[in-house]
């Protein structure tokens, strides 16, 4: 699913939701072209505050770890799986996202909740972005048999919402606390939901996108009580294609510590995807 981010948001001297204004000149962690799920990072979230009359802008690691975990050691082997007595090998598991249809179900084999259920009721957040990034899978046919290869080639995409120079995504955390050291952090996944046709066509090997959320469902997420029925309903809300665009840019993007750059792929040109270029309209 989504696993890079964009926090870049150098123009803005203000988060404005619902008229209230937050002063985030200065914060390096929104000067960043790109942010790697895979590396735990730092991600900018707006978090209500206790008693939800107020928010901060804060930061939390990306990637959600569950209050049972005692240390770091058992947050790695959760995260990167570990080899068991018997020597099979556990998965790790994934936690920079959090599926939003699915947060609130009960695992019928274990009886239990998902990880994410009570952060989901209690602890909701929004993640500021300029664009996340997808990737669009297209096999190639092996020239000698004719058939498809079973390892697709893998173009990258920039996605934004037109018009805007950030938006916000869903996020729920967890504070967590190593017992051995003490110390606590904030950590945080990033709701998805299904594609929209739009985002279907580029991520076509999920169809998933990031829950992205007008300020008014993006208001009520953050700072109001909500039943589990309406949390839900907001978690798996699809943002409309209409007001998105997309384009293809450079191989090895998430490396280079600049700015994504506009790429054409001539063979992806029968495709039917979006845009290869953004409109000069749409550059800020």
């Amino acid at each position: 699913m989504c696993y890079y981010n964009g926090q870049k948001v150098t123009k803005a001297e203000y988060i404005v939701l619902m008229q209230i204004e937050k002063s985030i000149k200065g914060m390096a962690e929104l000067k960043r072209p790109t942010v790697l799920g895979p590396e735990s990072p730092q991600m900018v979230v707006l978090k209500p505050n206790p008693d939800r009359t107020d928010f901060n802008i804060s930061t939390m690691r990306w990637g959600f770890i569950p209050s049972g975990l005692k240390n770091m050691e058992k947050v790695k082997q959760f995260e990167n799986g570990y080899k068991k007595p018997d020597g099979t090998f556990q998965t790790g598991y994934d936690t920079e996202n959090a599926r939003g249809e699915e947060m609130l179900w009960i695992n019928p084999k274990t009886n239990r909740p998902k990880i994410f259920k009570d952060a989901a009721l209690n602890n909701r957040c929004l993640i500021i972005s300029n664009q996340y990034y997808e990737w669009y899978h297209k096999y190639r046919l092996n020239k000698r048999t004719g058939e498809l290869l079973k390892t697709p080639d893998k173009y990258p995409f920039a996605i934004r919402v037109k018009g805007l120079e950030y938006f916000y995504m869903a996020g729920i955390w967890n504070t967590w606390t190593d017992q051995d050291s003490g110390e606590t952090m904030d950590t945080l996944a990033m709701v998805t939901t299904d594609a929209n046709p739009l985002t279907a066509k580029i991520h076509n090997s999920k169809k998933r996108q990031p829950t992205i959320l007008p300020e008014e469902m993006a208001w009520e997420w953050m700072m109001e009580e909500i039943a589990p029925e309406r949390m839900t309903q907001l978690a798996s809300y699809q943002f409309p294609e209409e007001k998105m665009e997309a384009f293809s840019i450079n191989q090895k993007f998430q490396f280079t510590g600049e700015d994504p750059i506009p790429t054409l792929y001539p063979e992806l040109a029968d495709d039917g995807l979006p845009g290869s270029y953004p409109t000069q309209a749409s550059l800020f």
